[in-house]
């Protein structure tokens, strides 16, 4: 990453900033404390990534103001890209995420904050974490890789050389290598399973066998009892032929003996018939003389029939022109009618046209009166369009007024509420001044207490100095004892030589000798007891001191935290003192405003262009009453109008009416006299007349037409007796015909009688000769049906085995198949399996780690040398032995630091502030050059924020001598300090000036 642009807003203690890293390589950011020098590396690192050294989001906003945003432009493999962050106060935040194109920047911007924060980390491949462990040695947090616990160091280790693409290998291979186990186990279950299935089935084949033998048996039975069954029923089948023939036989004799029986009534009914024709030709003479009186009557009876239809034709007619004269006469009456009623409702109408006429005076008077309404009218209507537009003017202008003093009030009411607010804020003001007293007051006393702490530190590792010649006294005299413990060996060996000159000794010279080592073994015991003890002494003297130490450090937590909130404060003061100006003016603005609208002093040229119109309005003299006034007067008249046109047709109508009455009254008379015309000369009364003479005339006799009819029915009897006698003279052949042939068939049917009677007694005897085998039939069907059972049964038993032997077939086919598929899990698990450790922690990343970590140590201490003048060097283990026995020992993965200087290896804590930071810088610069020189996370971007101050002189110049050396490596090195000769040793110079507006940037070559 290599910065390009950085534009700030309301961010932190700059109100609006830009920084141009153009031309920047090695730079030094420089200005006194507070001017805001750590805010622009803050601003990189919550534009990037969200992070920052505040609280919560809201504290990156500037006093006083609502939103902060920062726009950071940057190079990242060959490609420009933009970031832009805002927030508002009280929301969450927003992140647009742009690249640069030939059009300009665009847009790829992911769905959501989380997913765009995502998108910029795997672009940059480095996230917040490893960003503050390796490329940026922030204020106060340079010791941010030593603090770490081993693990976290192995960690950011692991995430800067993107080895936890190993993590995400050995996660899938440890996924695939348990689902080959599982499926193992599985394929192992079902080839156990398969297994005991085939061994328990090894006697299928002998009783498929049997099962084969006893189908074959039990059908050769069946065709048997099958082949019996036929003959039986083929016997059977004979017997009910003949059976049925002595059914259709008896059937056929009945149907004779029927039709014999039947011929037999017809020949005595056909006799009977005959009888009674001859008796009725032998009365022949009297039913023909009866016949001719019946004939002479009915002739008589149709005359008088002729005559009745004339007579009520002519009654009919005479009933039909009499209604018909009525109606004439009844429509003659309705015309009249009618027409009188026009002529009365004439004269109505004259009458009342007669009223209207006598009201001409009136209306005309009327008239006068609408036409002078109508004169006022138009006048007044002439001043009223004059006088519209002015009204209209008048309006808008007063409209416009209105609304000047409606912003005017808005405006004042806005004041107010600020000036409000602002007041409030100003009574905060003691409570700020309190508090940054109250913050000014412990970190007094925190300061004091830093010296102490200093104090306590500087007599600590004097106590351990002191401990370490003490731990070398005592190896010392440990080894001069046992040396010492040599020689008194020796001397009692026989014939011991003397250890020092190596000659004999005799018993005299041997105890002087012995005595000498015992004195000198005493007191070295002696010495080496006081030393121990000196020893445990001073153990507690330091225990006591990092006790104390500890207490002291817990007490100082709080030091940079109060330093930050006394600028918090101050800066806040420093606002409040702002904000009382700013009340000042608003007090000022809304007491102008308040008189303004008190007064009427605004809107000063609407107020004259009113008064201009209300002047052309008085010249007018128009009162909008008088027109309503006059426009009232011309409906109140308007009236005379509409009653002057009715007046007009009034007298038309007049007019026309009296032409009409005597037309109408002439209808009238004509009416009367048409209808005594109906009445006698009227063609249908005329013939009316003529049908009344005709019915006259006929001489209809109902009474003697009736008797004549009695007359008829009496004798309608001799008409029947004639017919019959017509009948018998024509059936009597016929009847006699039919009875000689029905004889004939008498004879016949009693000649098949008697051939019927010979067949019924051939085929009794037959059936007697074919037996009955019904029950015979009936067994054998049993049988069959027992047998077809068991049959089936042995079917089914066959199908089941051979079923059976054709699955045990499938399955030692599928044995053999889950085998191999259990061979090749089983395989996959192993090399899975190996791969998950291969991937692991202690697989290739470890061996990656143990292959870097000697380059990072030998870069470390190579810039470590050169800052301390080879008095420092380091160490990195990966393994320890854990605690415990020698047997329950093991080497444990770790990453310790040890650091070695002229007095021996110390802890990392024991270290001087100047050291430490050079410790630490050493290995952040090991850290970065290693990682630009690897193909990960391209580390171009160096930043060192206030590490100078616990540095000397000669410090100073070796961190400088060590940046420059680094300088080819990295696109852009910037270092923060406020020492204002340490600046002069760089040649490009940010210098950050905290101003009344807020911090301001400006760059120096």
């Amino acid at each position: 990453m290599i910065p390009r642009q950085l534009t700030l807003h309301n961010f932190f203690s700059y109100h609006s900033a830009s920084l141009d890293f153009s031309g920047l390589h090695t730079a030094c950011i420089c200005g006194e404390n507070g001017a805001g020098k750590s805010s622009l590396l803050e601003a990189i690192s919550w534009v990037v990534w969200g992070k920052s050294r505040a609280g919560s989001e809201d504290d990156i906003i500037r006093i006083g103001e609502t939103e902060a945003w920062v726009d950071f432009v940057f190079q990242c493999q060959e490609q420009i890209f933009r970031i832009k962050r805002s927030h508002r106060r009280g929301q969450s935040s927003s992140l647009e995420f742009q690249i640069q194109t030939a059009q300009g920047f665009r847009s790829i911007t992911g769905k959501g904050l989380r997913a765009t924060q995502q998108q910029i980390i795997e672009q940059l491949k480095l996230d917040y974490d490893t960003f503050l462990s390796s490329a940026y040695l922030r204020q106060g947090r340079a010791d941010e890789f030593m603090v770490k616990k081993p693990a976290q160091r192995k960690q950011v280790l692991v995430d800067l050389l993107k080895l936890d693409h190993y993590d995400r290998l050995a996660e899938q291979a440890k996924d695939i290598a348990n689902q080959a186990k599982a499926e193992s186990k599985l394929l192992q279950e079902t080839v156990e399973r398969l297994e005991e299935t085939l061994a328990s089935s090894e006697e299928l084949g002998a009783q498929l066998e049997a099962t084969e033998a006893e189908v074959e048996r039990l059908q050769g039975q069946q065709q048997e009892t099958t082949q019996r069954l036929h003959d039986r029923q083929q016997q059977q089948a004979e017997r009910q032929r003949w059976q049925q023939q002595l059914d259709w036989a008896a059937t056929s004799g009945d149907r004779l003996q029927r039709d014999y029986e039947r011929e037999q009534q017809e020949q005595q009914q056909l006799r009977e018939q005959r009888s009674q024709l001859k008796a009725v030709l032998e009365r022949a003479r009297e039913i023909e003389q009866g016949y001719k009186e019946y004939q002479a009557l009915q002739a008589q009876e149709r005359a008088a029939t002729e005559t009745f239809s004339h007579y009520q034709d002519a009654s009919q007619r005479e009933t039909q022109l009499r209604q018909d004269l009525d109606r004439f006469k009844l429509k003659a009456q309705q015309q009249q009618h009618q027409t009188l009623a026009q002529l009365q409702a004439c004269d109505r109408q004259l009458a009342q046209l007669q009223q209207s006429l006598e009201r001409e005076a009136e209306i005309q008077a009327g008239l006068a009166q609408l036409a002078q309404a109508k004169g006022e009218l138009r006048e007044l209507e002439h001043c009223h369009s004059e006088a519209a537009p002015l009204r209209q003017r008048q309006q808008r202008l007063e409209a416009e007024r209105d609304r000047a003093r409606a912003q005017l009030e808005a405006r004042l009411e806005q004041q107010q509420h600020r000036q409000r607010q602002l007041e409030q804020r100003q009574e905060q003001r003691p409570e700020l001044e309190q508090a940054l007293t109250q913050v000014s007051e412990q970190i007094a006393a925190l300061d004091k207490l830093r010296v102490y702490h200093k104090r306590v530190k500087e007599k600590g590792l004097e106590r351990r100095s002191f401990l370490d010649g003490l731990h070398a006294s005592q190896q010392e005299y440990q080894r001069r004892l046992e040396e010492m413990e040599q020689k008194r060996s020796l001397l009692q060996v026989p014939d011991a030589a003397c250890p020092l000159c190596d000659r004999p000794l005799d018993e005299h010279h041997w105890q002087l000798v012995a005595d000498k080592h015992e004195d000198q073994h005493q007191e070295l015991r002696h010495q080496r007891w006081l030393i121990q003890e000196q020893i445990a002494i001073s153990e507690r003297e330091i225990q006591v001191l990092r006790q104390e130490y500890r207490q002291l450090e817990q007490q100082l937590a709080d030091y940079d935290r109060l330093r930050e909130e006394r600028g918090q404060r101050q800066a806040q003061l420093a606002a409040t003192q702002e904000e009382w100006e700013l009340l000042q003016e608003v007090r000022a603005d809304c007491q102008e405003r308040a008189r303004a609208i008190a007064e009427g002093d605004y809107a000063h040229g609407i107020a004259e262009e009113l008064a201009s119109v209300a002047q052309q309005l008085a010249k007018l003299n128009y009162d909008e009453r008088e027109l309503a006034l006059a426009r009232g007067a011309v409906e109140r008249y308007r009236w005379a109008d509409l009653q002057n046109a009715q007046l007009e047709q009034a007298r038309r109508q007049f007019q026309v009416l009296q032409e009409q009455r005597p037309e109408l009254q002439g209808a009238v008379e004509a009416a009367e006299q048409a209808l005594q015309e109906l009445e006698s000369e009227s063609e249908t009364a005329r013939e009316l007349r003529d049908v009344q003479h005709y019915l006259q005339h006929l001489d209809y006799d109902v009474q003697a037409h009736r008797r004549l009819r009695q007359q008829l029915d009496e004798a309608e009897g001799w008409r029947s007796q004639w017919q019959d006698l017509q009948q018998a003279q024509q059936r009597l052949p016929e009847v006699e015909s039919r009875l000689e042939a029905v004889s004939d068939r008498l004879e016949q049917r009693g000649r098949e009688l008697q051939q019927w009677r010979e067949q019924i007694e051939a085929a009794q005897a037959a059936l007697l000769d074919c037996p009955d085998c019904t029950e015979e039939i009936t067994q054998i069907q049993a049988q069959l049906q027992q047998r077809r059972s068991h049959l089936n049964q042995q079917l089914a038993t066959l199908g089941r085995l051979q079923q059976q032997q054709h699955h045990r077939q499938m399955q030692q086919a599928q044995l053999g198949q889950q085998r191999q598929q259990l061979a090749s899990r089983q395989r996959q698990h192993r090399v899975y399996q190996e791969l998950t450790q291969a991937f692991g922690k202690n697989g290739i990343q470890a061996l990656t780690i143990e292959t870097v970590l000697p380059q990072l140590e030998a870069e470390a201490n190579q810039f470590l040398a050169r800052l301390s003048a080879n008095q420092l060097h380091v160490q990195f283990v990966t393994q320890r032995a854990s605690k415990g026995s020698k047997k329950t020992r093991k080497l444990i993965d770790t990453l310790e630091i040890y650091i070695a200087d002229a007095r021996g290896t110390r802890a990392y804590e024991t270290y001087s502030g100047g050291e430490a930071f050079r410790i630490n810088f050493a290995i952040r610069l090991a850290l970065a050059k290693l990682l630009a020189q690897r193909s990960g996370a391209a580390l171009q971007l160096l930043v060192i924020d206030e590490g100078f101050g616990t540095q000397d002189d000669r410090g100073c110049e070796r961190l400088v001598s060590a940046i420059e050396a680094i300088a080819p490596d990295f696109a852009c090195i910037l270092a923060v300090t406020h020492i204002p000769h340490l600046k002069e040793a760089f040649q490009t110079h940010v210098e950050v000036v905290k101003t009344d507006s807020g911090s301001q940037v400006c760059v120096s070559h």
